[in-house]
C-alpha cells in the first residue's frame, strides 16, 4: 500500500475544489460540548488542505495545522497563510513537532484511518492539556440511500485499486472505542450533502486515493463507468452526494 503521507499529493487541486465540507452543527456541537472558544490552542492533525482548519480559524485562539504531505500543507498554507490564529507544521499525528501540554482540543478530520493508533495516542497525550479533548471527525458518505449512490458504490468496487483496504468505514463504535479505552467517549451525527454536475463528479471521484488518476491503469475505464451512472441517475443535471459527518469526542485517560 502505498505511504499515506503520500496518497495525496497528485490529487490536491481536486481535494481542495470537491471534497465536501463540514456542517454549521457539527461546530456548534464542538462549541458546547468542548473548550472551543477565542483563547483555546487546537491542534487541527492531519489537516490536507486545510478545509477544517479553516473552520476552526474563526472560533479558536490559535489554530496549528499538522500535515506531513507537502503539496497539501502547501495548499493550506497559500489559503490560510495570511490568518495570524494560523499555524502550519511538518509533521504526522504520531510526532507532532508541538510542545508538551500545550493544546486545549485535537481535532482530526477525515484523517484519523491513515495514522498508527498506538502511537497518535501517545503523543495525543502528550500535547494536550490536562483535561483537553480528543474530536475525530468523519464524512461518511452514504452508499445505498440513492440508485445512485449505490450504482456508484458498485463502480468503486469493481473498479478501483484498494478501495476496500482503505475505506474509513471500517473504524465503528468498537475500534474508537478501543482507542479512547477506559475512558468512554461521545458520538454525534450530522447530515450532510454535496451536488455536482459531471465535471464537478468526476473531480470528486479523483479526489480519492484509491480511485485510478489520469495515467494510471483502469482511469479511462472508471471515467466511462462514472459517466454512464451520471447519464443515468443525474436527476436536472446534477447528481447527490448524502454524508453523515460522524463526530466521536472524549478524553484520553
Amino acid at each position: 500500500m502505498l505511504d499515506p503521507t503520500r496518497r495525496f499529493s497528485d490529487r490536491v487541486e481536486y481535494y481542495v475544489r470537491f471534497r465536501p465540507g463540514y456542517p454549521p452543527a457539527l461546530l456548534h456541537c464542538l462549541q458546547q460540548h468542548t473548550g472551543l472558544n477565542r483563547t483555546a490552542t487546537v491542534a487541527d492533525l492531519g489537516a490536507g488542505t486545510g478545509i477544517f482548519t479553516a473552520l476552526l480559524l474563526p472560533l479558536a485562539g490559535c489554530v496549528h495545522a499538522v500535515e506531513p504531505n507537502t503539496a497539501m500543507r502547501a495548499a493550506a498554507e497559500q489559503a490560510l497563510g495570511a490568518r495570524t490564529n494560523f499555524v502550519s507544521h511538518a509533521g504526522t499525528a504520531e510526532a507532532t513537532t508541538l510542545p508538551s501540554a500545550s493544546v486545549d482540543l485535537i481535532t482530526v478530520a477525515q484523517a484519523f484511518h491513515w495514522f498508527d493508533h498506538r502511537a497518535c495516542r501517545r503523543e495525543f497525550a502528550r500535547i494536550l492539556k490536562p483535561g483537553g479533548q480528543v474530536a475525530l471527525i468523519w464524512n461518511e458518505r452514504l452508499s445505498d440511500t440513492t440508485p445512485f449512490l449505490r450504482a456508484y458504490e458498485d463502480l468503486l468496487r469493481a473498479c478501483t485499486v484498494d478501495y476496500n483496504e482503505v475505506n474509513h468505514a471500517q473504524f465503528d463504535d468498537v475500534a474508537i472505542g478501543g482507542f479512547f479505552a477506559p475512558a468512554a467517549f461521545e458520538k454525534h451525527a450530522f447530515p450532510n450533502e454535496q451536488s455536482f454536475d459531471l465535471a464537478g463528479l468526476t473531480g470528486r471521484a479523483l479526489s480519492s486515493s484509491y480511485v485510478p488518476n489520469v495515467g494510471q491503469p483502469g482511469h479511462a475505464a472508471f471515467l466511462a463507468g462514472l459517466q454512464a451512472i451520471f447519464q443515468r441517475h443525474a436527476q436536472a443535471g446534477s447528481v447527490a452526494f448524502h454524508y453523515r459527518t460522524v463526530l466521536f469526542l472524549g478524553r484520553l485517560a
